[in-house]
């Protein structure tokens, strides 16, 4: 689809860039656009907070240094928008929850920081899973974003970066950055038809960001495309003092972002089915059956992948688990055993199981993950990534249980438990018009081997551009 003929609020981040940067637009000119679009669909509620003044004055100050020849760098000008969980002094960061209502940062966190200095404009603040403890993306509490694909039933937004899954996916922003630490960033992208990426972990620091789990907790983009998906976390990586996780990986991790290459049909290996940690849906198979045939078609034909003995998805899912809950009961479980602090009695009931957990477990649990990181990384020898469902059926109703989305899960985990590169991609549509989607894995620290896949299979996977019909939103 040529450029001039894709709305502003759905060309790519870099178009946009480009556009600032060759002063066809400004940069308060595409913030106002955003801003009008996001004040138009209160009904979609991606936002937990909007800054309008503060965008309004960054993309200001966007123009005027474009003015003067000064480019912070190649998405100078560019709207963003970042999950709740992020600090930005003088924004609310509730992590989702009523229990942290009000509560005001004082500080800034290092990927917030790194968005001004590239003279970005930060829109607001994305909803939630009340303290990222979900998949769905629901929040009774403070209010559940609306997947835009389906303006007469509330399904799933996914989570728990939900917001910035809807903000992208109904142009209400052109990029987000969210949090990943089961599945968070990949499942609100598979659900919404946009791209998700889950960089390895330690690529970007989490330094300012309400944690969850240690050892599990990454940031990522979400995005109309693997280029900006790319260019996004290119800008936010690198090493930083305040988070120890960015001091563990090579130099070459980061460095090697910067340089895209081509990569042959054989570079990408498909997990063998009956090494899936859930089943598809008859629906969600038959998506991955025509994505397959896709890629014959396009002379990508993968090899069937199957892991070592010693690697399951499955354990390793339940073994993700184990070590999020008994870290984040660290964190939150004083809140959860509390009854009269006003958390969504599903979560409540998620934090305080991670203080059931036994030490014992915990620790062996994280054994077992520095195995695994090691056995896949030898068994993904001579394989740049690793192509696997991102979703057991698309978004699906609501329930109050939270329980019909479980499948995500157990698909997503597996790649947090390895420390693992992982992205979602866009892979058609089932027959109620929902997205499915895929995901490709590389092993820690093969970032960009794994987007050099992604950016060669993204148009194979979803040859045909489709955007949700907005008219029951008022957009």
């Amino acid at each position: 689809m040529p450029t001039q003929d894709i709305a502003l609020h759905f060309q790519d981040a870099r178009e946009l860039a480009r556009a600032i940067r060759l002063r066809e637009l400004s940069s308060r000119q595409v913030t106002l656009h955003f801003l009008d679009r996001i004040e138009r669909a209160p009904a979609l509620a991606a936002y937990s907070e909007v800054t309008a003044e503060r965008a309004l004055a960054q993309a200001e100050a966007a123009d005027r240094l474009r003015d003067a020849g000064i480019f912070m760098g190649p998405l100078h000008g560019v709207p963003v928008a970042v999950k709740d969980s992020i600090h930005w002094e003088g924004t609310t960061a509730s992590g989702g929850s009523q229990s942290r209502h009000g509560a005001v940062s004082t500080r800034t966190a290092a990927a917030v920081r790194g968005l001004a200095a590239q003279g970005m404009v930060i829109l607001g603040k994305t909803r939630m899973t009340e303290f990222a403890f979900g998949l769905s993306g629901q929040n009774p509490t403070q209010g559940t974003a609306r997947n835009p694909w389906d303006a007469r039933t509330a399904r799933a937004p996914g989570g728990s970066s939900s917001g910035s899954g809807v903000a992208v996916a109904a142009g209400l922003a052109p990029l987000a950055l969210g949090g990943d630490t089961g599945g968070s960033v990949r499942a609100p992208a598979a659900l919404n038809g946009v791209v998700g990426y889950k960089p390895s972990t330690g690529l970007i620091s989490r330094a300012g960001c309400l944690p969850l789990s240690d050892t599990l907790d990454v940031l990522g983009p979400i995005s109309r495309n693997v280029a900006d998906a790319r260019l996004l976390s290119q800008l936010l990586a690198g090493p930083d003092v305040d988070d120890t996780a960015t001091l563990a990986l090579p130099a070459a991790c980061f460095t090697a972002l910067r340089q895209p290459a081509a990569r042959r049909p054989g570079a990408v290996a498909v997990l063998a089915p009956q090494a899936w940690p859930a089943p598809l849906t008859d629906a969600s198979l038959q998506l991955w059956h025509q994505a397959q045939e896709r890629l014959e078609q396009a002379g990508f034909t993968p090899t069937v992948w199957h892991p070592p003995v010693s690697l399951s998805f499955a354990r390793m899912a339940d073994d993700n688990s184990v070590v999020l809950a008994y870290e984040a009961y660290r964190y939150y479980g004083a809140l959860a055993e509390d009854p009269a602090q006003p958390l969504w009695e599903v979560v409540r009931a998620r934090i305080a199981a991670g203080g059931r957990i036994r030490q014992a477990d915990y620790e062996a649990a994280l054994l077992r993950r520095h195995a695994d990181m090691a056995a896949f990384a030898q068994a993904m020898q001579g394989v740049d990534a690793l192509l696997m469902p991102a979703c057991d059926q698309a978004a699906q109703a609501l329930d109050a249980e939270d329980t019909r989305h479980a499948g995500l899960g157990k698909l997503l985990r597996p790649a947090n438990f390895l420390g693992a590169a992982a992205i979602a991609l866009p892979a058609g549509f089932d027959a109620d018009g929902m997205p499915g989607a895929v995901q490709l894995l590389a092993p820690a620290g093969c970032d960009a081997a794994l987007l050099d896949c992604a950016a060669a299979l993204e148009p194979v996977l979803s040859p045909v551009s489709r955007l949700p019909d907005l008219a029951a939103w008022g957009l």
